[in-house]
């Protein structure tokens, strides 16, 4: 094969936990007889809640066709490439098995909110033996929504204000505060509702504006991942290869499909762009978006030509750091489903399994 698939999960294969019907359809074209994918297949998801094992094991189970970890990208599946953060005390936020997941990802002293809540470790200074000799700074990382929101605002705040050590006064000395690095920034979700749900972007947004109501300066981010980030991208393109490589495919990956329920394609962030130095150059030449109707996609929002118009004739609902382009909210193709969308590819590519 000359081209490989990144699908999106939910809107696309799921809604909620319930698969969608024409998922399974889909993937039975994409498997020969020993249940080998003839494709390059990466699953690419804002989720960050759970380990890549379980979301590989659960989509197993609801495709009925062997997938494994390889294949699937997190949210925070790019944190392996910030090899510098990894030996540094840092502080998660979201739900789920978040000591796991960034151990897993490579970090030695992760610690969660609920610890920092109930410990505060690094508060116990009165026993001069217990100081710890030098300053411990504390990195943020933003895995995904937590349960209880009032609570990681307001300790994250303290973190950020206190250079690390929440429970001190607030300081006007703590900007440019300590690194925030994070992962998912959907504004909303689709499950099982009949309306999109708020995302770990909508959590951003009020960490943002409570950040700067308090300081009056912008809260600066490290890194961001997750769809649409061109650092996310660049990572599933690195799994493609890895695929193929293991697979002994000659040919070399030319096109890469992005099957999503949103149509945006990857946006240029504006912040450092280090990491990129962690992958070998991109080989595909070129990313084609194929949208499914169902997911977020509303077929009835229109977006304007002249971007200058965005602000007041359409809803961003991307990053407030992204650049709004519309000819990346644009898709190259729109089907109704997953299914639809495998035929579609296989007949551009005169590609017959």
């Amino acid at each position: 094969p000359s081209f490989g698939f990144l699908f999106d999960i939910d809107g696309v294969l799921v809604r909620g936990r319930t698969p969608i019907p024409a998922a399974k359809t889909a993937f039975q074209k994409l498997v020969n007889s020993q249940g080998q994918f003839l494709v390059p297949v990466v699953f690419v998801t804002n989720a960050g809640n759970c380990l890549r094992q379980k979301k590989a094991d659960q989509l197993s189970h609801l495709l009925g066709v062997p997938i494994s970890q390889d294949q699937v990208m997190m949210s925070h599946s790019p944190l392996r490439v910030f090899k510098r953060y990894h030996d540094k005390c840092v502080l998660v936020s979201g739900q789920g098995p978040l000591l796991d997941i960034a151990q897993d990802l490579g970090f030695c002293q992760p610690i969660t909110i609920e610890t920092l809540r109930e410990k505060h470790p690094l508060l116990d200074v009165v026993d001069h033996d217990r100081r710890p000799n030098v300053l411990v700074t504390i990195s943020v990382v933003l895995f995904g929504e937590p349960i209880r929101w009032e609570t990681n605002l307001q300790l994250i705040i303290d973190v950020l204000l206190t250079s690390g050590y929440p429970g001190n006064p607030y300081h006007r000395e703590s900007y440019p505060h300590i690194p925030v690095l994070a992962c998912n920034m959907d504004l909303m979700w689709v499950a099982e509702a009949q309306s999109p749900r708020f995302g770990h972007g909508t959590f951003m947004v009020c960490l943002e504006n409570i950040y700067k109501k308090i300081t009056g300066k912008d809260l600066k981010y490290e890194a961001l991942m997750g769809k649409p980030s061109k650092l996310t991208y660049q990572y599933a393109e690195y799994l493609v290869r890895a695929q193929v490589a293991e697979r002994q495919w000659k040919q070399p990956i030319q096109t890469l499909y992005a099957v999503g329920g949103s149509a945006t394609l990857s946006q240029d962030e504006e912040i450092d762009h280090s990491w990129e130095d962690e992958f070998a150059l991109a080989a595909a030449a070129r990313c084609r978006s194929v949208l499914v109707c169902t997911g977020v996609y509303n077929p009835h929002t229109e977006v304007p030509l002249d971007p200058r118009e965005s602000v007041t004739e359409t809803v961003f609902h991307g990053h407030r750091d992204f650049r709004f382009d519309p000819g990346l909210v644009e898709p190259d193709h729109i089907v109704p489903d997953v299914d639809a969308a495998v035929d579609l590819v296989f007949r551009l590519e005169n590609f017959a399994p």
